[in-house]
């Protein structure tokens, strides 16, 4: 029996992206359940779930309910030792615990200011100085990180750190927020990042838009890296005849430079079409077709 964990909407939960980070980097098996933050409350939708008010909740194997992001983390590490979420160094691991644990109880001035939303880029926004100073902070405590551990990312090797860090870089570069040197590289690896780049794709294609994380800026075009163009077409005709996720008959069709490519359902064709690069069964089935796409970086 898998663990189950509970995600709000892909595009506005920044703690859910944290959650999902932590099993989908590192392998670990569970099953997904997804609420929306549309109609009734969290805390409504998760009653049957007591104590949990919050997402991401995770419910383990041996009847436990987990509702905060860093008892998930340190929960999934003592379950898999070998895993990698914390770093094996002492050092790293003190560090990479210190930045987490700071993320996840500070710079409430960035998140009330720049919610996430996965579904816009803002050319400009405003910063107020309590904004600043949380920049000021988090470019510090990234350079710090990255400087003594020699990076890619803050302490070494990917760990539950980054994951913590991946939606406050995306807030960086929704909001066209001020980082440079070191600061702006991390945040560029983020958007980067494949695991991000999938749960931005369905973030894009699942769920409704909700007003209340939108403002007033001025709109500009992603600052990550730009998907190859895909599109919706008509009929079942396709190269393949399996959905490259499910292997289940093909129902729903993309046009892909000049080539149609099926799958068992919109969410599977909409996800694609919204970053074709970032899934890597789908593109093991274009190159085994014979034309691989480009390079995703």
């Amino acid at each position: 029996m898998k663990p189950t964990l509970i995600l709000g909407d892909r595009a506005y939960s920044s703690w859910s992206l944290r959650g999902w980070l932590l099993f989908h980097r590192w392998g670990i098996a569970c099953d997904l359940q997804h609420i929306s933050f549309r109609d009734q409350s969290v805390a409504q939708q998760l009653a049957a779930h007591w104590p949990a008010r919050t997402v991401p909740t995770l419910l383990t194997d041996d009847g436990a309910v987990v509702s905060d992001s860093l008892a998930i983390a340190e929960e999934l590490a003592t379950r898999h030792p070998g895993a990698g979420i914390w770093p094996a160094d002492p050092a790293a691991r003190a560090t990479a615990r210190a930045l987490a644990a700071e993320m996840h109880s500070g710079f409430g001035a960035l998140r009330d200011a720049c919610p996430m939303n996965l579904r816009v880029a803002y050319a400009d926004s405003p910063l107020t100085d309590a904004v600043a100073a949380d920049m000021r902070r988090l470019s510090d405590i990234w350079a710090n990180a990255l400087d003594r551990f020699g990076g890619p990312w803050l302490a070494g090797d990917y760990s539950a750190a980054d994951a913590f860090f991946a939606p406050v870089a995306a807030r960086v570069a929704t909001y066209a927020l001020p980082v440079t040197g070191a600061a702006a590289d991390y945040v560029a690896r983020h958007l980067a990042d494949p695991a991000f780049r999938r749960w931005r794709a369905m973030a894009r294609v699942a769920g409704p838009d909700l007003p209340w994380y939108a403002r007033d800026h001025a709109v500009t075009a992603w600052p990550g890296p730009q998907p190859q163009a895909a599109a919706v077409v008509d009929g079942t005709t396709s190269v393949n005849a399996a959905c490259p996720y499910s292997g289940k008959p093909v129902t729903h069709v993309l046009e892909m430079g000049g080539r149609r490519w099926g799958f068992c359902n919109a969410f599977c064709r909409d996800k694609t079409i919204a970053d074709p690069e970032a899934w890597p069964q789908f593109t093991e089935m274009v190159a085994a077709a014979g034309r691989a796409p480009p390079d995703p970086t």
